[in-house]
C-alpha cells in the first residue's frame, strides 16, 4: 500500500521519527523531506482519489494531480494538536479536494452560476466542523476494520484451543458472579508468566496451579473452563478491542 515506512531512521543522529514529526520538518523547510513524503505515498494518493471517484485513477488525470497538491496542502495545514494522525488528516484533505474539483466540473457541464459565498466567521467555523466530523467519520471506520480483523484473528486462535464462538456462547457463565468469577480467574491466569506459558504451549489450563490459587473448587473451573481460557487469550494476545467489552 504505502512504499515509505511510518518510522524512519535519520542518517545524521540515528534518531527515529514517526510520521508526525517528519511532517514538522517538512514544514520548517526540509524540501528534499516533502519531496520523499510525496513522492512515497504517491499510492496512498491514488487510493483516496480511486474510493472518491469509484475508478481506477492514473498519473495523467485531473484528480490525480489535484490529489497531490491536496497531499502538500496537508503538510502544510497538519497541527499535531488536532488529535489526529497525518494520514487520517491528508485522507481527509484529499477527499475534500477531489469532491470540491468534481463539483466544478458538473456546474461547468451544467452551466450553473452559484451565488459567492462570503468567507466569514461562520463560513470559518462550519469548515472546521466539517473537518472535524469527516476525521471523526474516518478514524470510526479504522476502529471498525480493526475489530473485524481483530476477531478474525480471534477465531483462529480459539480454534487452536478447540473453541468456537458458538461453543463459547452456550459455554458463558448465565449468572453475573460466576461470569466475573470466570473472568478474574483468566486475568490471574493471564498476569502469571509460567500459567499463561503452561496454557499456551499445552493448550489446557493448569488445574492444579489454578486450584492453590483461587478459592473456588475445581469443579467450578472445570464447568467454566472454555470460558476463562477464552477471556485468558483475549488479554495474553491482547486484543485491545474485544478487551474494552470485557472490562466495561
Amino acid at each position: 500500500m504505502v512504499s515509505l515506512s511510518l518510522q524512519w531512521t535519520a542518517s545524521d543522529n540515528g534518531q527515529t521519527f514517526v510520521m508526525e514529526d517528519k511532517i514538522l520538518l517538512a514544514q520548517k523547510g526540509d524540501e528534499q523531506l516533502r519531496h520523499e513524503l510525496i513522492s512515497g505515498y504517491q499510492p496512498f494518493v491514488k487510493k483516496v482519489i480511486s474510493k472518491v471517484c469509484r475508478r481506477y485513477i492514473n498519473e495523467s488525470m485531473d484528480e490525480y494531480s489535484i490529489g497531490l497538491l491536496a497531499f502538500n496542502e496537508a503538510i502544510d495545514q497538519f497541527q499535531t494538536n488536532q488529535g489526529s494522525k497525518f494520514l487520517t488528516f491528508a485522507n481527509m484533505v484529499i477527499r475534500r479536494r477531489v469532491i470540491d474539483h468534481i463539483r466544478r466540473e458538473q456546474r461547468q457541464n451544467q452551466n450553473i452560476v452559484l451565488p459567492y459565498e462570503e468567507d466569514d466567521e461562520f463560513a470559518q467555523e462550519e469548515n472546521y466542523a466539517e473537518q472535524q466530523a469527516s476525521i471523526a467519520h474516518y478514524e470510526l471506520e479504522l476502529q471498525r476494520e480493526k475489530r473485524v480483523e481483530e476477531i478474525e484473528d480471534y477465531q483462529a486462535t480459539l480454534s487452536e484451543f478447540g473453541i468456537t464462538f458458538s461453543v463459547l456462547s452456550k459455554q458463558c457463565p448465565k449468572h453475573i458472579d460466576a461470569r466475573e468469577n470466570a473472568i478474574e480467574i483468566a486475568r490471574l491466569l493471564a498476569s502469571n508468566e509460567q500459567l499463561s506459558a503452561y496454557l499456551l504451549q499445552k493448550k489446557r489450563l493448569p488445574m492444579r496451579n489454578l486450584e492453590e490459587l483461587v478459592s473456588c473448587s475445581r469443579k467450578t473451573i472445570e464447568r467454566n473452563r472454555k470460558y476463562i481460557i477464552a477471556v485468558a487469550l483475549i488479554y495474553l494476545k491482547k486484543y485491545h478491542a474485544l478487551q474494552s467489552y470485557i472490562d466495561s
